[in-house]
């Protein structure tokens, strides 16, 4: 069985921590107790239970940096219990025996489950695709692909288990490729509109039948209309990303470039680009905080920049070198390409 896509899962057990205060980790007002941890949560949601900013979860478990890197795992079934105390907040698990009375004041220790048991931090289903996918090429970077002639049946649209010809395919690539169309060039908004990437459509699965100077095919997904013309890439290894949601250790300023399917009112579960990347400090795991930029018209007819307005916050899990993917988790109002994303 496949390891889940994403493993970003908390720290588990009783640790030696020091305390949050409670006015740095605001608790929500109606915070239970206890949680009941079942299939289908996700990490995300249950601090979400407790906190009012669920992104500062590693702080009241009391993680460090290495921690946060390589986390333990948390499983159905499992009570996660709001402690308090005199000096602050933390989250623990309870062992349940007896209900939630008797807590175990050591990890937990499970037997060897299924690595999918585990529950996620974000819901994987929304960002897996964009794991496996380049999405972001150099200029021209799909010319010399291999690229599909047709089909036997002469149709205009491909999909799913239609078997299409490609030509210039290699054979020491494997059997498993995605399809994908050169898309619009991704532009800096902040930097005289320098071009940070081209992006790169994808379209769908395929595996090879047959490799020859012209190789038979056939498409196992399509996830957009499938044309002549539409070039393959090598299915990538699965990215792996095992980070819990943090805020960065200093200052972002960054903006909304572009938004999954092209749209332009973006709002919880949308995918969208920033203009940010490696070299600016973002890796997997990231959050930020985007603001809206607004103006209003004073009395005397001018235009006033108002201040910058917090509508939601946004999980990184995919880096480039100029570039990054996040999926928004959590919108107040509206948010609109341009919008300012920085480090909350």
């Amino acid at each position: 069985m496949r390891k889940p896509i994403i493993s970003m899962i908390l720290f588990l057990g009783l640790l030696s921590v020091t305390s949050v205060k409670a006015e740095n980790i605001i608790l929500r007002s109606d915070t239970p107790n206890h949680h009941v941890v079942v299939s289908g949560d996700t990490l995300w949601g249950i601090a979400s239970r407790f906190l009012k900013d669920p992104w500062r979860w590693p702080e009241i478990w009391g993680l460090n940096r290495e921690q946060v890197k390589n986390p333990h795992k948390i499983y159905p079934g499992d009570i996660v219990i709001l402690e308090k105390t005199l000096y602050g907040s933390r989250l623990r698990l309870a062992e349940d025996q007896d209900g939630i009375k008797t807590v175990k004041l050591s990890p937990k220790i499970h037997t060897e489950q299924a690595s999918t048991a585990a529950i996620p931090s974000i819901p994987a289903a929304v960002i897996e695709p964009f794991l496996s996918q380049p999405l972001i090429v150099e200029k021209d970077g799909l010319t010399d692909a291999p690229y599909i002639l047709g089909s036997s049946e002469n149709r205009v649209i491909l999909s799913t288990g239609n078997t299409v010809y490609v030509s210039g395919l290699p054979e020491d690539k494997g059997t498993a490729w995605q399809i994908f169309r050169p898309g619009k060039a991704l532009k800096d908004p902040d930097n005289d509109a320098q071009i940070l990437g081209y992006e790169a459509i994808y379209l769908g699965n395929a595996k090879v039948n047959v490799f020859a100077d012209v190789s038979t095919v056939t498409i196992t997904r399509a996830a957009e209309e499938i044309l002549k013309g539409d070039r393959l890439v090598p299915s990538p290894d699965i990215i792996f990303n095992n980070y819990v949601p943090h805020a960065p250790e200093f200052s972002i300023n960054g903006r909304i470039i572009s938004v999954y399917g092209g749209v332009t009112e973006i709002g919880k579960g949308a995918i969208i680009t920033l203009n940010k990347g490696e070299i600016d400090g973002l890796e997997m795991g990231h959050v930020l905080a985007i603001y809206r930029k607004s103006q209003a018209k004073s009395l005397e007819g001018q235009m006033v920049q108002l201040p910058d307005e917090r509508t939601g916050l946004v999980f990184v899990f995919r880096v480039f070198d100029k570039i990054a993917y996040a999926l928004v988790v959590q919108s107040t109002h509206s948010i609109k390409i341009l919008d300012a994303v920085k480090t909350p």
